[in-house]
């Protein structure tokens, strides 16, 4: 699986590089505008919504819990700092999807008893995409984490992030997590389009059913 989060590099606005990586086969899109105002995250997030429906995509929202609603977003991933797991479940209901950040198995274990729905982990590498960036996993970081899901029979679908680059993916997924969120990887990329279809590519012999039971 692909997530691709939004963010202004390579020449793209949100809605223009979402555009080029849901042209490129991208089925995931995240939201994330930190600095923007509600009124400016909804203008941006209704079309992106709209585009998404069009190439039969999921949006999910960075943080922005109480603007799920109105934009019609399939969820919100929230961060370690954000509104907790728990409550935001209690707010949304089971019809949408919850995702978490964590950066060690602790998090991971305590998103899951919260009632998230998938797990975004990392960083894999240095990134300047985000702000406050957590201590790097690295390929030992992220099989050191996944064995402990594994022995403690948690199941959550698990996304690597941070820098992450086409290169990297065979490495990174044979850790054992379910997929990858990228940015400025495919942002930057000579052709974005062409670049979302190598990493779709890329990732689609490792596909994971667990994506599969999650709301529509």
């Amino acid at each position: 699986m692909l997530q691709f989060i939004t963010h202004k590099a390579g020449g793209y606005g949100e809605l223009s590089g979402a555009e080029a990586v849901l042209r490129g086969g991208c089925e995931w899109v995240q939201l994330r505008m930190k600095d923007a105002s509600d009124e400016e995250f909804l203008a941006v997030g209704r079309k992106l919504a709209e585009l998404c429906r069009s190439f039969g995509a999921r949006l999910i929202l960075d943080d922005r819990v109480r603007l799920v609603e109105e934009i019609g977003a399939d969820g919100v991933h929230v961060g370690k700092n954000d509104m907790p797991v728990d409550e935001v479940r209690r707010l949304l209901g089971p019809g949408r999807i919850v995702g978490a950040t964590a950066n060690s198995f602790e998090d991971i274990a305590a998103a899951a008893a919260r009632g998230a729905d998938y797990i975004g982990l990392g960083p894999f590498r240095f990134t300047r995409t985000k702000q406050k960036l957590s201590p790097v996993l690295g390929l030992e970081g992220y099989r050191r984490v996944m064995a402990a899901c594994r022995d403690a029979g948690i199941l959550l679908p698990v996304v690597a992030i941070g820098g992450i680059t086409a290169e990297d993916i065979p490495a990174i997924m044979s850790t054992g997590v379910h997929g990858v969120a990228v940015s400025g990887g495919l942002l930057r990329a000579e052709d974005t389009c062409a670049e979302t279809r190598r990493m779709m590519a890329m990732l689609r012999p490792c596909g994971s059913s667990a994506w599969h039971a999650l709301p529509r």
